[in-house]
């Protein structure tokens, strides 16, 4: 890219310009001079030569005559009938610019009778005047150019003040000073519509720094959260293995069988963490989904009897009617059974959900409403967010890794949908809302 000063290619491209719009009009002009000047030539000589003729009829002296005819612009010779000559022009000047002349024949009373006027443009005179016009031209022209440039020269600086802020904004910025603008006063203009601009991406370019070290925060209280939840298990792992290395080889068989129920339930844990994590690493890569025509009455049923084995001591109900969509099942699945599983953990024994499926304003609406203790309002919203555990959920028998919900949004939204808690009809229990488009 060349870095050719702006001021100077704006000075000299407006000079340039300017010069040759000047010579143009300096040729026109001079053009224009030598038409007028044809014309008045004209005009000229026909005056004189009926100003002899009047100055004849009236018995005008040759003398007289000739000194009225013959002055600066025009020259004149007056030969009488025998042959006395008067005035400037002579033979030789006179056959030189022949272009330019005129000859009559004078009538009238006395000497004048019958003699020869002859008139001539004083050619020399109009070539110092045409000369010293286009020597004018000349001076005007370099005068004007002067004056243009060194016009331009300063008034282009400060035309251009706008650009040198940007400059020193970017320069400001580029050393760390945020949240600085330029705010123009005017965005309907060219430099207004830069500076707007100008604004609107430092705004991006901002956000998405803020957006990056916000994301860096979490990803890095994630790793740490996540880092926790498996220390858990893995030093479940560990010490119930090294209590079983340590056994006597004639221990109690219950225990030993014990223990060995109890590692599994560790590793079962820690793995159950493990296929989360990697849930979310997929969510936040893309998820590939394996779409097909769904019936979500259908799906919901079939996960409620899945669920419904898991926890006999709950009630499950299924309301609505028949609802197709485009979706993953696996998927959509894995969402139902989040929520299910959750509602149970958190219901005593006895409790009711209520899965309702239906269609509103082209979506489908897959609502799961249980009887448990509920989700106060200002954690609906909070559960959605990773490797979050409200009160509630830690004093329940299995534990969850808080990740179960984020993982249940991301592939909602993933299909084009989205799931969120809402008040329940009655205030009791907590309400989920599963919402994906019916294509």
């Amino acid at each position: 890219m060349r870095t050719v000063s702006l001021r100077r290619r704006v000075t000299l491209t407006a000079a340039i310009v300017s010069g040759i719009a000047l010579v143009v009009v300096a040729v026109v002009v001079h053009g224009l001079f030598a038409v007028v000047v044809s014309r008045s030539e004209d005009t000229t000589l026909t005056d004189r030569v009926q100003l002899a003729r009047q100055l004849a009829m009236q018995k005008t002296p040759p003398r007289v005559l000739i000194a009225r005819v013959d002055n600066r612009s025009v020259r004149a010779s007056l030969v009488l009938a025998d042959g006395q000559t008067y005035g400037s022009l002579t033979p030789r000047r006179e056959a030189e610019n022949v272009a330019k002349t005129r000859r009559v024949i004078l009538t009238g009373p006395g000497q004048l009778n019958h003699s020869r006027l002859t008139v001539q443009i004083d050619e020399p005179l109009l070539a110092r005047i045409g000369s010293r016009l286009v020597w004018v031209l000349v001076a005007a022209i370099a005068a004007a150019l002067l004056l243009i440039a060194g016009g331009l020269w300063f008034g282009v600086r400060r035309a251009l003040a706008p650009l040198d802020s940007m400059t020193r904004l970017a320069r400001d910025i580029a050393h760390g000073h945020r949240g600085s603008r330029l705010s123009p006063d005017r965005t309907d203009t060219e430099l207004g519509r830069t500076a707007s601009a100008f604004d609107e991406m430092l705004d991006a370019l901002e956000g998405a720094e803020s957006r990056a070290r916000g994301s860096e925060q979490q990803l890095r209280a994630f790793v740490g959260d996540a880092a926790h939840e498996l220390r858990t298990p893995v030093a479940g792992i560990r010490a119930i293995a090294e209590a079983v290395l340590h056994q006597p080889a004639d221990a109690d068989p219950e225990e030993r069988q014990r223990m060995y129920l109890l590692l599994a339930r560790e590793a079962q844990r820690a793995g159950r963490l493990v296929d989360d994590l990697l849930d979310m690493a997929r969510i936040d890569a893309g998820l590939q989904l394996h779409t097909e025509p769904v019936d979500l009455y259908e799906l919901s049923g079939i996960q409620l009897d899945r669920v419904r084995m898991l926890h006999p001591d709950v009630e499950f109900r299924l309301d609505g009617r028949a609802v197709r969509t485009i979706a993953d099942p696996e998927r959509i699945g894995q969402i139902l059974v989040n929520i299910l599983s959750n509602a149970c953990q958190a219901m005593p024994e006895g409790g009711v959900v209520t899965v309702r499926v239906e269609a509103r304003d082209d979506l489908a609406r897959i609502t799961i409403a249980d009887t448990g203790p509920g989700i106060a309002p200002d954690d609906r919203e909070r559960i959605f967010d990773r490797l979050v555990r409200l009160d509630q959920a830690r004093e329940t028998r299995s534990g969850g890794s808080g990740l179960g919900l984020p993982i249940a949004r991301g592939i909602a939204r993933a299909h084009g949908g989205d799931l969120n808690c809402t008040e329940s009809e009655d205030g009791r229990g907590a309400r989920f809302v599963l919402t994906l488009k019916i294509t």
